[in-house]
């Protein structure tokens, strides 16, 4: 591509290194025919390689910044793919892929919004058969954290309840344009076959998120403003002493009904 470039993105890093974004096009080569949306192509380096593998009428792109969708249009092949201008977390996917397929998300993500890309993704986690991309290696390595990890979180286990989640590979910070101060990881979400979690699930984010956000408290004690006054986890409860790192996504499934039980009797 020549020509003026178009400004960085907001919180956006281009970039560079060719074979870094086809490793990260080759994550979705199993999803061929399968509607993509990419999320902040930039100046269209990942764009590109979508396009050398699947069909341009299957790709969309979605960018907030007004002078890189000039640009995109101005220099990416013939024929190309749909390209929309606006901020994806506040699009309605439904409507931008009304035929009710699934459709897949990758995208080189915006390191300051990464984690609400992915809350977005939950948004729609009946039709996003797969979510991959790069994004900070801190919050990625979060998303596949495994129970018994500090870096568990609420994303970690919101997410692995309907996907799983894989951290594939690490990028280094000198292949970016401007270079951020922390390397990159490259992640893929493929949709699980969960389809009901077996509690509420209004419920269960309340949890998640209630006790993650009380993370050094055991949990008999972060629950507690989930239930009535006077109203606690027992003291023989097997979970009433482990922290949110330390639970499983079942675990978390079955703190939740317990939860629910807990209510329900008050």
């Amino acid at each position: 591509m020549a020509g003026v470039k178009p400004k960085k993105a907001l919180g956006q890093h281009f970039l560079t290194d060719l074979s870094v974004a086809g490793r990260i096009a080759a994550t979705l080569d199993a999803y061929k025919g399968t509607p993509i949306l990419e999320v902040g192509p930039g100046m269209g380096v990942l764009s590109e390689f979508l396009l050398a593998t699947h069909r341009a009428d299957t790709l969309t792109l979605a960018e907030i910044d007004t002078e890189s969708v000039a640009w995109l249009k101005a220099h990416l092949p013939q024929p190309q793919p749909r390209i929309v201008e606006g901020d994806f977390l506040r699009m309605n996917l439904d409507e931008l892929f009304p035929d009710g397929r699934d459709f897949c998300v990758i995208g080189n993500y915006p390191y300051n919004i990464s984690s609400q890309i992915f809350f977005r993704v939950l948004d729609y986690k009946d039709r996003v058969t797969c979510c991959s991309g790069m994004l900070q290696r801190e919050v990625a390595e979060r998303l596949a954290a495994p129970a018994g990890t500090k870096a568990r979180g609420i994303l970690s286990v919101l997410l692995q309840a309907w996907y799983d989640v894989e951290y594939l590979f690490t990028v280094s910070e000198k292949v970016f344009n401007p270079p951020p101060k922390v390397k990159s990881g490259v992640v893929r979400l493929i949709r699980n076959g969960v389809t009901d979690l077996g509690c509420d699930e209004a419920l269960f984010k309340t949890v998640v998120k209630t006790t993650f956000g009380q993370r050094r408290k055991t949990l008999r004690n972060s629950v507690k403003s989930l239930l009535p006054p006077g109203v606690s986890l027992p003291e023989d409860d097997d979970m009433a002493g482990l922290r949110p790192e330390q639970l499983s996504v079942e675990q978390f499934i079955e703190l939740t009904r317990r939860v629910s039980a807990l209510r329900a009797k008050a």
